[in-house]
């Protein structure tokens, strides 16, 4: 039962971040619509973002909390801080180089992200090399916030790391409403919107950690050997943990080839996805990941794989429902959440496709966020990087493939095709985790999966026929008001969430099917 409360307490508090991102995603649609100076912006911020889910949560945290967990485990205090303080120098040290880097480099780095605006010479290019400046250091200041919430977090203080979100959609909202109107360049306050929620993130842990007793006093320690271990797990995590962020970084390389608005269509898609993966994917291996690293270090393989069988099921009931709501709903939700003044009917049409093609890999992307941690765990980082290669070699052919039928065909979302190779390829991935896990002896499913997995696809399926009967035509979302539009959303969730539960709970499953490995 710790682990579902600490599971529970991560998603609450990730809950209430996301339900700000769309507070934030509401007035972004409001203000600016889908336009090639939001494309500029999505992009600019899409670099930095996409380098703290590479590095800070998750080749770094990937690395960093399974040694912190194995020293804290010697009850050496003095060895710990030793080593928070080493890692904290270094990783600082190292930041201020790249992020020097990006600063004065930013076309230079943005023309590997969007090769599409340079070759045609479109002005969305110098207006994301200008943002781009800007947002860049947030990598320094939200990595050295995976620092002190990886610290945190192994020590079981999860609540903090877990509000930290919360601020950069704060900032972002403060931006578009009080310093947009003031600027030459509306889109622009978002950017700065950016780097000040990253001063914010830090400032927040600083507190927590003093009461803990290990705020960071950074002194360089290339050699010293708790760093060496560190550096040497996260090389290939680099890739093998973030293989569904690079998947969805090349969609939005391969967007900026096609019409204005395709990086927008995709980063709303996107956001709508994240709800469900950062509420239950990112808790679920937020809390696992140093349970499984003291685990592995007590020596306890059965205790070890009991645990990842409890995330698993928990994950299976609880993203199912999700991904086919996502599908059923699509328009209903943007229709709700974004179609209001800049953010026309034509764009909800296009966004609907590629989130209903990324709602089809959820289950995917979050069984790679439950499976991974069983590798980093025991330290083995070389096994997910070949699986994670092999993923992003399938998305790519799938990209192309998929894109390519779809212009030839004459379809209006070519982009759709992204989406759905990004899903494809997460399956791949997540089943080459699965059979790595089992061949290696490392998780053996616990009795009862079929009664659990039965149960959640009846229910799915009721659940997706009552809110396919009650969600009506498109049109009639469209021509309601806002406040109809909430309230009707509002009720089919929640219908469809009593729907979902009664037939499972009539199914016949009850919390002990899965609590057995909440230990």
């Amino acid at each position: 039962m710790k682990l579902f409360r600490s599971t529970l307490t991560v998603g609450m508090a990730t809950i209430v971040s996301r339900l700000l991102g769309f507070v934030r995603d509401v007035i972004f649609a409001r203000y600016f619509g889908a336009s090639g100076a939001t494309d500029a912006f999505f992009l600019a911020f899409k670099i930095p973002n996409f380098m703290r889910r590479l590095f800070a949560e998750g080749s770094f945290s990937l690395a960093f909390v399974p040694v912190l967990s194995e020293v804290r485990a010697t009850g050496d205090q003095a060895a710990l801080r030793d080593l928070v303080d080493h890692v904290a120098g270094t990783l600082l040290a190292i930041l201020l180089v790249l992020t020097a880097i990006g600063i004065f480099a930013a076309p230079a780095v943005l023309a590997i992200f969007a090769p599409g605006w340079l070759i045609e010479g479109r002005p969305e290019f110098a207006l994301s090399a200008d943002m781009l400046r800007v947002t860049f250091p947030y990598i320094l200041l939200i990595s050295l916030t995976a620092l002190s919430g990886g610290i945190l977090n192994t020590f079981d203080r999860f609540l903090v790391p877990a509000l930290t979100p919360v601020l950069l959609n704060v900032s972002l909202i403060a931006a578009a409403v009080l310093l947009s109107g003031r600027m030459e360049v509306p889109v622009k306050a978002l950017a700065w919107g950016v780097l000040a929620a990253g001063f914010a993130q830090l400032l927040l842990q600083i507190p927590a950690l003093m009461r803990l007793g290990l705020l960071p006093r950074p002194r360089w320690g290339w050699r010293h050997s708790g760093v060496r271990r560190v550096l040497k797990l996260m090389v290939p995590t680099l890739i093998g943990s973030s293989v569904a962020q690079v998947n969805l970084l090349i969609d939005s390389i391969l967007a900026t080839f096609l019409v204005s608005g395709s990086v927008t269509w995709l980063y709303y898609s996107d956001r709508l996805m994240e709800f469900p993966l950062g509420v239950f994917g990112v808790a679920l291996s937020t809390v696992i990941l140093p349970n499984l690293s003291r685990k592995f270090a007590q020596k306890s393989p059965q205790a070890f794989s009991v645990t990842l069988d409890w995330a698993l099921r928990l994950a299976v009931v609880i993203t199912l429902p999700a991904a086919v709501a996502l599908v059923v709903l699509a328009t209903p939700v943007l229709v709700t959440l974004f179609q209001y003044r800049a953010f026309e009917m034509s764009d909800v049409e296009m966004t609907a496709l590629s989130l209903s093609a990324y709602a089809l890999g959820l289950p995917a992307f979050i069984a790679v966020k439950v499976l991974a941690p069983g590798y980093y765990a025991r330290q083995d980082t070389a096994t997910p990087v070949r699986y994670a290669i092999t993923a992003m070699v399938t998305n790519m052919v799938l990209n192309f493939l998929f894109v390519g039928t779809l212009v030839a065909i004459g379809f209006a979302g070519p982009h759709t095709g992204l989406a759905l190779a990004s899903s494809l390829a997460a399956y791949v991935n997540a089943g080459l985790l699965y059979r790595g896990l089992r061949a290696q002896q490392a998780y053996q499913p616990e009795p009862g999966w079929s009664r659990v997995a039965g149960a959640a696809i009846v229910a799915c399926v009721v659940m997706a026929g009552v809110l396919a009967w009650q969600a009506g035509v498109d049109e009639s979302w469209a021509a309601a008001g806002a406040s109809q539009r909430v309230t009707r959303l509002a009720i089919l969730i929640a219908g469809g969430a009593l729907v979902y539960f009664g037939v499972l709970f009539g199914a016949g499953l009850r919390p002990r099917h899965l609590e057995k490995g909440a230990v």
